[in-house]
């Protein structure tokens, strides 16, 4: 079941799959970028060329989410745990932040954050092990809060905000590392978005930061290294230290295939129908079960189960064997996950369920 071109169905939860026409442009340009005579991994990140290519990546993002003017575009490095830190370092006035748990990479953050002030849990799904997203309609919002924290989609459990949490006029500060770019997004409702790009925009070691103006500090306690203080990078286009270099001009090859391709619409259009394939199966389905109250599904991240571990494991081999890659479970919740980021054709969530389908046959 592997494609023509030898390459497997990759549905990783990340580092993760990415557009086949950007990975064949940047082989195209690996050695010689635009005739300058060397590859963007080998330029300097203070030239004319590369200061081109992180400019265009960055007025490509903002086409694409309808950034605002008031809100700066920062790429960075330390994946979305170094935002655990730096979310409250930089945001917290009050010393006070309320969090909604509702995953691993929340309660991290949730965990992480309580080093710096008083954080408030103020809902969880943990009762039911993550498996929906809590009711956020009328919360305990903290009078003092700095701000409110999501973890927008949950990689692990498979989970979505579909509606986001009423903050009762507080900043909403949201980690989409694995929900980035899948669909269109009213940044307005936001202070501050990060994302991993691992997972659905490009390779590991790039996080984007999106934060309104307003909260960029200068009176930031002393003890603050100057590396996680937002304005450092504010300042200087992200450009105070060497940036993930090619990490960053992979991400705009990303952007522009998304804007090729017609934009979030259409791509929240893609992702439905994929996730809809995926879904309509695992409910028809005798043997495997999804893992997720139906409100709560992620268009990004599918898990499920067949209720043994040991057909689980059969599966996984047996799948792997198929050329269908990468399908096990996180190793906290065990059973299978599909992600079926943008890059994930709808050919490979089709041959995945009729894989499905037959090993549901042979093993009934």
């Amino acid at each position: 079941m592997t494609q023509t071109d030898g390459r497997v169905y990759n549905f990783s939860a990340g580092p993760a799959v990415l557009p086949e026409e950007v990975l064949k442009q940047a082989a195209d340009e690996m050695m010689n970028y635009q005739n300058s005579g060397m590859s963007v991994m080998e330029m300097s990140h203070r030239s004319k060329t590369y200061d081109n290519i992180i400019k265009t990546a960055e007025r490509d993002l903002r086409d694409l989410l309808n950034i605002p003017d008031n809100y700066k575009v920062l790429f960075l490095q330390g994946g979305a745990h170094l935002q655990f830190s730096m979310v409250p370092i930089n945001l917290l006035k009050n010393g006070v932040a309320d969090y909604i748990v509702t995953g691993q990479w929340a309660k991290k953050a949730y965990v992480e954050a309580q080093k710096y002030g008083k954080i408030n849990k103020v809902a969880t799904s943990e009762d039911k092990t993550f498996s929906y997203i809590p009711d956020c309609s009328d919360l305990p919002i903290s009078e003092d809060a700095d701000y409110v924290y999501i973890c927008e989609n949950n990689t692990i459990y498979g989970t979505k905000f579909h509606k986001l949490p009423d903050t009762k006029g507080k900043i909403l500060v949201a980690d989409m590392s694995s929900c980035f770019l899948s669909e269109p997004v009213d940044i307005t409702k936001y202070g501050l978005i990060y994302a991993g790009v691992q997972k659905n925009v490009g390779p590991a070691g790039v996080q984007i930061v999106i934060i309104r103006e307003d909260l960029i500090r200068e009176d930031l306690p002393e003890w603050c290294p100057t590396m996680l203080k937002y304005k450092t990078h504010a300042d200087n286009d992200s450009l105070y230290n060497t940036p993930p270099a090619y990490g960053i001009y992979i991400c705009g090859l990303v952007f522009k295939w998304l804007k090729k391709l017609g934009g979030l619409e259409k791509m929240k259009e893609l992702n439905e129908k994929k996730a809809k394939i995926l879904y309509d199966f695992l409910d028809s389905s005798k043997l495997f079960k999804g893992t997720v109250e139906k409100d709560s599904r992620s268009l990004m991240n599918v898990p499920f189960v067949t209720g043994s571990e040991e057909l689980d494991k059969k599966f996984i081999e047996e799948a792997k064997n198929a050329g269908l890659v990468q399908l096990k479970g996180h190793r906290s919740v065990g059973g299978m996950r599909a992600s079926i980021y943008n890059a994930m054709p709808i050919e490979g969530v089709k041959v995945l369920v009729e894989f499905m389908k037959k090993f549901e046959q042979e093993n009934a």
